[in-house]
Protein backbone atom coordinates (compact mmCIF):
# COMPACT_ATOMS: atom_id res chain seq x y z
CA UNK A 1 0.00 0.00 0.00
CA UNK A 2 1.35 3.49 -0.83
CA UNK A 3 2.55 5.77 1.97
CA UNK A 4 1.25 9.30 2.56
CA UNK A 5 4.19 10.98 4.30
CA UNK A 6 7.06 10.10 1.98
CA UNK A 7 9.70 7.42 1.78
CA UNK A 8 10.63 5.32 4.85
CA UNK A 9 13.08 7.17 7.10
CA UNK A 10 14.31 4.25 9.17
CA UNK A 11 14.52 0.48 9.44
CA UNK A 12 13.85 -1.29 12.72
CA UNK A 13 12.73 -4.47 14.43
CA UNK A 14 9.49 -4.81 16.40
CA UNK A 15 8.45 -7.47 18.91
CA UNK A 16 11.94 -8.75 19.60
CA UNK A 17 10.35 -9.74 22.90
CA UNK A 18 6.74 -9.53 24.09
CA UNK A 19 7.39 -6.51 26.34
CA UNK A 20 8.40 -4.50 23.24
CA UNK A 21 4.72 -4.38 22.19
CA UNK A 22 2.44 -3.34 25.04
CA UNK A 23 -1.24 -2.66 24.37
CA UNK A 24 -3.85 -1.54 26.91
CA UNK A 25 -7.50 -1.74 25.91
CA UNK A 26 -9.75 1.21 26.84
CA UNK A 27 -13.37 0.15 27.39
CA UNK A 28 -16.19 2.47 26.44
CA UNK A 29 -17.95 1.91 29.82
CA UNK A 30 -17.33 0.70 33.37
CA UNK A 31 -18.47 -2.44 35.24
CA UNK A 32 -22.12 -2.56 36.37
CA UNK A 33 -21.23 -3.90 39.84
CA UNK A 34 -23.87 -6.66 39.80
CA UNK A 35 -25.22 -9.29 37.44
CA UNK A 36 -24.62 -12.89 36.32
CA UNK A 37 -21.54 -12.06 34.23
CA UNK A 38 -18.04 -11.49 35.55
CA UNK A 39 -16.14 -8.68 33.82
CA UNK A 40 -12.41 -9.47 33.90
CA UNK A 41 -9.45 -7.23 33.16
CA UNK A 42 -6.82 -9.64 31.87
CA UNK A 43 -3.15 -9.16 31.04
CA UNK A 44 -1.92 -11.80 28.62
CA UNK A 45 1.57 -12.53 27.31
CA UNK A 46 2.28 -14.48 24.12
CA UNK A 47 -1.33 -15.61 23.82
CA UNK A 48 -4.08 -14.87 21.33
CA UNK A 49 -7.46 -13.60 22.44
CA UNK A 50 -9.60 -16.59 21.45
CA UNK A 51 -7.24 -19.03 23.20
CA UNK A 52 -7.49 -16.96 26.41
CA UNK A 53 -11.28 -16.97 26.09
CA UNK A 54 -11.25 -20.77 25.86
CA UNK A 55 -9.02 -21.07 28.93
CA UNK A 56 -11.33 -18.78 30.92
CA UNK A 57 -14.34 -20.84 29.85
CA UNK A 58 -12.63 -24.11 30.78
CA UNK A 59 -11.68 -22.91 34.25
CA UNK A 60 -15.17 -21.51 34.87
CA UNK A 61 -16.86 -24.67 33.59
CA UNK A 62 -18.92 -22.81 30.97
CA UNK A 63 -19.20 -23.12 27.16
CA UNK A 64 -16.83 -21.08 25.01
CA UNK A 65 -19.77 -18.97 23.78
CA UNK A 66 -20.38 -17.82 27.39
CA UNK A 67 -17.18 -15.73 27.17
CA UNK A 68 -17.21 -12.35 25.46
CA UNK A 69 -14.54 -9.84 24.50
CA UNK A 70 -14.54 -6.47 22.80
CA UNK A 71 -11.65 -6.94 20.37
CA UNK A 72 -8.80 -9.15 19.22
CA UNK A 73 -5.32 -8.38 20.52
CA UNK A 74 -1.88 -9.28 19.20
CA UNK A 75 -0.44 -12.61 20.28
CA UNK A 76 3.26 -11.73 20.37
CA UNK A 77 2.84 -8.92 22.86
CA UNK A 78 1.86 -8.00 26.40
CA UNK A 79 -1.74 -6.86 26.15
CA UNK A 80 -4.38 -5.88 28.67
CA UNK A 81 -7.97 -6.45 27.62
CA UNK A 82 -11.42 -7.13 29.05
CA UNK A 83 -13.42 -10.37 28.96
CA UNK A 84 -16.86 -11.25 30.30
CA UNK A 85 -17.73 -14.73 31.60
CA UNK A 86 -21.36 -15.73 32.12
CA UNK A 87 -21.18 -17.59 35.44
CA UNK A 88 -24.90 -17.54 36.18
CA UNK A 89 -25.26 -19.08 39.65
CA UNK A 90 -21.81 -20.69 39.58
CA UNK A 91 -19.17 -19.67 42.12
CA UNK A 92 -16.34 -17.54 40.76
CA UNK A 93 -13.27 -19.73 40.20
CA UNK A 94 -9.72 -18.99 41.31
CA UNK A 95 -8.49 -17.08 38.27
CA UNK A 96 -4.94 -17.23 39.65
CA UNK A 97 -4.74 -20.82 38.39
CA UNK A 98 -4.23 -19.34 34.90
CA UNK A 99 -1.04 -17.46 35.84
CA UNK A 100 1.12 -20.30 34.52
CA UNK A 101 -0.46 -19.86 31.07
CA UNK A 102 0.62 -16.22 30.88
CA UNK A 103 -2.89 -15.07 31.82
CA UNK A 104 -3.18 -12.66 34.75
CA UNK A 105 -6.61 -11.54 35.92
CA UNK A 106 -5.99 -8.03 37.24
CA UNK A 107 -9.59 -7.08 38.09
CA UNK A 108 -12.90 -8.92 38.45
CA UNK A 109 -16.31 -7.21 38.63
CA UNK A 110 -19.91 -8.38 38.51
CA UNK A 111 -21.63 -7.27 35.30
CA UNK A 112 -25.12 -7.56 33.81
CA UNK A 113 -24.40 -8.45 30.19
CA UNK A 114 -22.00 -10.16 27.84
CA UNK A 115 -19.15 -8.06 26.46
CA UNK A 116 -19.78 -7.47 22.76
CA UNK A 117 -17.31 -6.92 19.95
CA UNK A 118 -16.44 -3.31 19.19
CA UNK A 119 -17.52 -1.67 22.46
CA UNK A 120 -14.13 -0.01 22.84
CA UNK A 121 -13.03 3.57 23.19
CA UNK A 122 -9.59 2.68 21.86
CA UNK A 123 -6.19 1.16 22.62
CA UNK A 124 -3.05 2.66 24.14
CA UNK A 125 0.28 1.45 22.70
CA UNK A 126 3.79 1.54 24.15
CA UNK A 127 6.32 0.11 21.71
CA UNK A 128 10.07 -0.40 21.67
CA UNK A 129 11.77 -0.26 18.25
CA UNK A 130 15.14 -2.05 18.19
CA UNK A 131 18.09 -2.13 15.76
CA UNK A 132 17.03 1.27 14.42
CA UNK A 133 19.04 2.53 11.44
CA UNK A 134 18.59 5.31 8.91
CA UNK A 135 17.53 8.95 9.29
CA UNK A 136 16.47 8.99 12.93
CA UNK A 137 17.15 12.75 13.04
CA UNK A 138 14.29 13.35 10.62
CA UNK A 139 11.83 11.41 12.76
CA UNK A 140 10.73 14.35 14.91
CA UNK A 141 9.42 16.27 11.90
CA UNK A 142 7.72 13.14 10.53
CA UNK A 143 6.05 12.46 13.90
CA UNK A 144 4.82 16.08 14.04
CA UNK A 145 3.34 15.74 10.55
CA UNK A 146 1.60 12.50 11.52
CA UNK A 147 0.18 14.09 14.68
CA UNK A 148 -1.24 16.98 12.64
CA UNK A 149 -2.42 15.21 9.47
CA UNK A 150 -2.99 11.63 10.61
CA UNK A 151 -2.09 8.55 8.56
CA UNK A 152 -4.04 6.40 6.07
CA UNK A 153 -6.33 4.15 8.10
CA UNK A 154 -5.27 0.88 6.46
CA UNK A 155 -6.28 -2.47 7.86
CA UNK A 156 -3.04 -4.05 9.12
CA UNK A 157 -1.32 -7.17 7.75
CA UNK A 158 -2.45 -9.31 10.70
CA UNK A 159 -5.97 -9.01 9.28
CA UNK A 160 -4.95 -11.08 6.28
CA UNK A 161 -3.14 -14.00 7.92
CA UNK A 162 0.27 -15.46 7.25
CA UNK A 163 1.25 -14.96 3.61
CA UNK A 164 -2.20 -13.38 3.07
CA UNK A 165 -3.71 -16.83 3.60
CA UNK A 166 -7.05 -15.42 4.73
CA UNK A 167 -7.46 -13.68 1.38
CA UNK A 168 -6.53 -16.83 -0.55
CA UNK A 169 -9.13 -18.84 1.37
CA UNK A 170 -11.77 -16.12 1.02
CA UNK A 171 -11.21 -16.10 -2.73
CA UNK A 172 -11.62 -19.89 -2.85
CA UNK A 173 -14.85 -19.65 -0.82
CA UNK A 174 -16.27 -17.00 -3.13
CA UNK A 175 -15.50 -19.27 -6.10
CA UNK A 176 -17.53 -22.09 -4.55
CA UNK A 177 -14.78 -24.20 -2.98
CA UNK A 178 -15.25 -25.62 0.55
CA UNK A 179 -13.88 -23.34 3.27
CA UNK A 180 -10.69 -24.84 4.71
CA UNK A 181 -8.20 -23.97 7.43
CA UNK A 182 -4.42 -23.88 6.93
CA UNK A 183 -4.24 -27.67 7.40
CA UNK A 184 -6.83 -28.46 4.76
CA UNK A 185 -9.59 -29.23 7.27
CA UNK A 186 -13.07 -27.77 7.04
CA UNK A 187 -13.02 -24.26 8.50
CA UNK A 188 -15.47 -23.55 11.31
CA UNK A 189 -17.78 -20.53 11.33
CA UNK A 190 -15.23 -18.42 13.22
CA UNK A 191 -12.54 -18.99 10.59
CA UNK A 192 -14.95 -18.43 7.73
CA UNK A 193 -15.85 -15.10 9.33
CA UNK A 194 -12.16 -14.16 9.44
CA UNK A 195 -11.76 -14.97 5.74
CA UNK A 196 -14.80 -12.90 4.74
CA UNK A 197 -13.67 -10.01 6.94
CA UNK A 198 -10.19 -10.12 5.36
CA UNK A 199 -11.62 -9.80 1.85
CA UNK A 200 -13.80 -6.87 2.88
CA UNK A 201 -10.80 -5.20 4.53
CA UNK A 202 -8.67 -5.62 1.41
CA UNK A 203 -11.30 -3.93 -0.76
CA UNK A 204 -11.28 -0.99 1.65
CA UNK A 205 -7.46 -0.89 1.49
CA UNK A 206 -7.60 -0.87 -2.32
CA UNK A 207 -9.85 2.21 -2.32
CA UNK A 208 -7.73 3.95 0.32
CA UNK A 209 -4.56 3.19 -1.65
CA UNK A 210 -6.08 4.81 -4.73
CA UNK A 211 -6.96 7.90 -2.70
CA UNK A 212 -3.44 8.08 -1.23
CA UNK A 213 -1.93 7.87 -4.72
CA UNK A 214 -4.24 10.70 -5.84
CA UNK A 215 -3.28 12.74 -2.77
CA UNK A 216 -6.88 13.32 -1.65
CA UNK A 217 -7.26 10.67 1.09
CA UNK A 218 -7.74 13.37 3.74
CA UNK A 219 -9.83 15.74 1.61
CA UNK A 220 -13.55 15.87 0.86
CA UNK A 221 -14.68 15.15 -2.72
CA UNK A 222 -18.10 15.61 -4.25
CA UNK A 223 -20.32 12.69 -3.23
CA UNK A 224 -18.25 11.90 -0.13
CA UNK A 225 -19.58 10.15 2.96
CA UNK A 226 -18.10 12.07 5.88
CA UNK A 227 -17.83 10.44 9.29
CA UNK A 228 -18.02 12.46 12.47
CA UNK A 229 -14.82 12.07 14.48
CA UNK A 230 -15.22 9.76 17.46
CA UNK A 231 -18.43 8.17 16.18
CA UNK A 232 -19.77 5.84 13.50
CA UNK A 233 -22.27 8.44 12.25
CA UNK A 234 -21.76 9.73 8.72
CA UNK A 235 -23.50 11.99 6.26
CA UNK A 236 -23.47 12.56 2.52
CA UNK A 237 -21.73 15.66 1.14
CA UNK A 238 -23.00 15.81 -2.45
CA UNK A 239 -21.09 19.03 -2.94
CA UNK A 240 -18.13 20.52 -1.08
CA UNK A 241 -18.23 24.09 0.18
CA UNK A 242 -15.94 26.12 2.46
CA UNK A 243 -17.64 24.85 5.61
CA UNK A 244 -17.19 21.20 4.63
CA UNK A 245 -13.54 21.82 3.77
CA UNK A 246 -13.04 23.51 7.15
CA UNK A 247 -14.61 20.62 9.05
CA UNK A 248 -12.47 18.09 7.18
CA UNK A 249 -9.26 20.13 7.70
CA UNK A 250 -9.95 20.27 11.44
CA UNK A 251 -10.58 16.51 11.61
CA UNK A 252 -14.14 17.01 12.84
CA UNK A 253 -15.48 15.24 9.72
CA UNK A 254 -13.44 12.55 7.97
CA UNK A 255 -13.63 11.10 4.45
CA UNK A 256 -14.61 7.43 4.39
CA UNK A 257 -14.11 4.34 2.28
CA UNK A 258 -16.45 1.41 1.65
CA UNK A 259 -16.95 -1.69 3.75
CA UNK A 260 -18.61 -3.64 0.98
CA UNK A 261 -21.89 -5.49 1.46
CA UNK A 262 -25.39 -5.81 0.08
CA UNK A 263 -27.34 -2.73 -0.96
CA UNK A 264 -26.77 0.45 -2.91
CA UNK A 265 -23.50 2.31 -2.57
CA UNK A 266 -23.64 5.09 0.03
CA UNK A 267 -21.66 7.61 -2.03
CA UNK A 268 -22.49 9.59 -5.18
CA UNK A 269 -20.74 11.53 -7.92
CA UNK A 270 -16.94 11.51 -8.14
CA UNK A 271 -16.46 9.29 -5.09
CA UNK A 272 -18.96 6.66 -6.23
CA UNK A 273 -17.27 6.50 -9.64
CA UNK A 274 -13.81 6.15 -8.12
CA UNK A 275 -14.88 3.40 -5.72
CA UNK A 276 -16.69 1.48 -8.47
CA UNK A 277 -13.61 1.60 -10.70
CA UNK A 278 -11.34 0.28 -7.94
CA UNK A 279 -13.76 -2.51 -7.01
CA UNK A 280 -14.52 -3.59 -10.59
CA UNK A 281 -11.87 -6.37 -10.72
CA UNK A 282 -13.33 -7.85 -7.52
CA UNK A 283 -16.90 -8.53 -8.67
CA UNK A 284 -16.90 -12.08 -7.28
CA UNK A 285 -15.71 -10.83 -3.89
CA UNK A 286 -18.46 -8.19 -3.82
CA UNK A 287 -21.07 -10.84 -4.56
CA UNK A 288 -19.61 -13.12 -1.87
CA UNK A 289 -19.65 -10.37 0.76
CA UNK A 290 -23.28 -9.55 -0.02
CA UNK A 291 -24.21 -13.26 0.11
CA UNK A 292 -22.53 -13.48 3.53
CA UNK A 293 -25.17 -11.10 4.86
CA UNK A 294 -22.99 -8.00 5.21
CA UNK A 295 -24.48 -4.56 4.58
CA UNK A 296 -22.86 -1.48 3.08
CA UNK A 297 -20.92 0.40 5.76
CA UNK A 298 -18.20 3.04 5.90
CA UNK A 299 -14.81 3.41 7.61
CA UNK A 300 -12.75 6.56 8.00
CA UNK A 301 -9.87 6.92 5.53
CA UNK A 302 -7.90 8.95 8.09
CA UNK A 303 -6.44 7.72 11.38
CA UNK A 304 -5.56 10.39 13.94
CA UNK A 305 -3.30 9.15 16.75
CA UNK A 306 -3.58 10.82 20.14
CA UNK A 307 -0.86 11.41 22.74
CA UNK A 308 1.80 10.55 20.14
CA UNK A 309 5.22 10.63 21.79
CA UNK A 310 8.70 9.62 20.64
CA UNK A 311 11.12 8.46 23.32
CA UNK A 312 14.77 8.49 22.28
CA UNK A 313 16.77 5.78 24.04
CA UNK A 314 20.41 4.84 24.26
CA UNK A 315 22.04 3.05 21.36
CA UNK A 316 19.88 1.87 18.47
CA UNK A 317 16.54 1.80 20.31
CA UNK A 318 13.53 4.08 20.16
CA UNK A 319 10.34 4.11 22.19
CA UNK A 320 7.05 5.33 20.78
CA UNK A 321 3.68 5.69 22.50
CA UNK A 322 0.25 6.64 21.15
CA UNK A 323 -3.47 5.95 21.52
CA UNK A 324 -5.65 4.86 18.62
CA UNK A 325 -9.42 4.53 18.25
CA UNK A 326 -11.00 1.09 18.19
CA UNK A 327 -10.62 -0.85 14.95
CA UNK A 328 -7.37 0.80 13.85
CA UNK A 329 -3.87 -0.66 13.61
CA UNK A 330 -0.53 0.42 15.06
CA UNK A 331 1.14 -0.81 11.87
CA UNK A 332 -0.71 1.90 9.89
CA UNK A 333 1.27 4.46 11.89
CA UNK A 334 4.59 2.59 12.01
CA UNK A 335 4.72 2.14 8.21
CA UNK A 336 4.76 5.94 7.82
CA UNK A 337 8.01 5.99 9.82
CA UNK A 338 9.88 3.19 8.11
CA UNK A 339 10.24 -0.49 7.25
CA UNK A 340 10.53 -3.18 9.88
CA UNK A 341 11.04 -6.83 10.60
CA UNK A 342 8.53 -8.42 12.95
Amino acid sequence: MPRAHGEPLIRFRIRSQPADFVVDEILAFGPDGDGEHQLLKVRKTNANTDWVARRLASLAGVPHKAVGYAGLKDRYAVTTQWFSVHLGKRAEPDWGLLDADGIEVLESHAHKRKLRRGVLAGNAFQLVLREVSGDSEGLAARVDAIAQQGVPNYFGPQRFGRDEGNLVRADAMFRGAPAEDDRGRRADRHLQGLYVSAARSQLFNEVLAARVERGDWHQALAGERLQLRGSHSHFLAESVDARIRERVASGDAQPTGPLVGAGETLTTGEVAALEAAVAAPFAQWQQGLAAAGLKQERRSLVLYPEALRLDRRAGDELGIAFTLPAGSYATALLRELGDWQD
